[in-house]
């Protein structure tokens, strides 16, 4: 039996960035003295989600990998604690800029980067003017606890990331988020349908998910937006083992049996019954253009 305590740590992101790690800290640590060893936190916890206007002075708030702050800290965190944190950063590199995840594995290495490979474009969540699409491919690590994937927000509406990071060999899906109110439409809600698109992507590969999204109004300079929470860890069927509430700081930590779950997994047969040579469909943007007159 693998036994695996996993976390979601769910926070409000002001603009003191040195404050926002002091919070991320405590939060790990009170997920780490509960026995949690994968701890997630939310997208771009170092400051508030400047995505919401098109400003230039925003792209000031990069960093190189090496130079950031976030990263340095949890380095040090997570060889203290033998945890592993996925650390989601606004990178600059060179004279490009990416929603960049930097994984942390239990002695404070840095096993790799995965760079936002969906990146939206809607009102209060202008992330094109700022993140290029990510280059890396999706990403699985072996970690000292297991096997993670990691997507970033956006990417979590697509299940074909989520199918990927399992065909790479994913034990367990991580998405660290930042989602919330939509200034469009002030009457729609999407927490429920964001809550049940990643329930789907957990039963549909048969393993856990875990979900970490910030909290709390946050004002622009045209618009605002008050991000729902709702934090959540989702087991291999689908069903939900922890949630956190809209507001407030949460720490949510539930314990999975990863090679109950590899056994569940072999049994159910969805890897084995794949027929990837009918979808070719999903290799293109026009599909029925690129298979007109043939079959797929």
């Amino acid at each position: 039996m693998t036994e695996l305590t996993l976390a979601a740590v769910q926070m409000e992101c002001g603009w003191d960035r040195a404050a926002n790690i002091a919070t991320a800290d405590r939060l790990v640590r009170q997920a780490a003295t509960e026995g949690a060893r994968i701890i997630l936190l939310p997208e771009l916890f170092e400051t508030p989600y400047f995505c919401k206007d098109h400003a230039y002075r925003y792209f000031e708030l990069a960093t190189r990998i090496e130079d950031n702050q976030a990263v340095r800290h949890f380095a040090a965190v997570a060889a203290e604690l033998a945890v592993v944190l996925p650390i989601s950063i606004f990178e600059r590199a060179g004279n490009n800029y990416f929603n960049t995840l930097v994984m942390l594995d239990a002695d404070g290495s840095m096993l790799g980067i995965y760079r936002k490979s969906h990146i939206p474009e809607g009102p209060g969540y202008h992330e094109k003017f700022y993140f290029a699409p990510g280059d890396t491919g999706f990403r699985v690590w072996q970690t000292r606890y297991g096997s993670v994937g990691v997507g970033v927000c956006w990417d979590q509406w697509f299940p074909e990331a989520a199918r990927a990071m399992a065909l790479l060999g994913a034990e367990l899906l991580l998405y660290p988020t930042a989602i919330g109110s939509e200034p469009q439409d002030p009457s729609l809600d999407s927490k429920d349908h964001w809550t049940r698109t990643m329930q789907g992507h957990a039963a549909a590969n048969i393993m856990p998910l875990v979900a970490a999204n910030r909290f709390g109004f946050e004002q622009g300079d045209t618009n605002a937006l008050t991000f729902y929470g709702s934090s959540f860890i989702a087991g291999h069927t689908g069903e939900l083992l922890a949630v956190a509430p809209r507001l407030g700081e949460a720490v949510l930590v539930h314990t999975v049996d990863l090679n109950a779950i590899r056994k569940y997994r072999h049994y159910w047969g969805v890897y084995r019954d794949r027929r990837p040579d009918l979808y070719g469909a999903l290799t293109t943007l026009d599909a029925l253009q690129a298979t007109r007159g043939r079959s797929v």
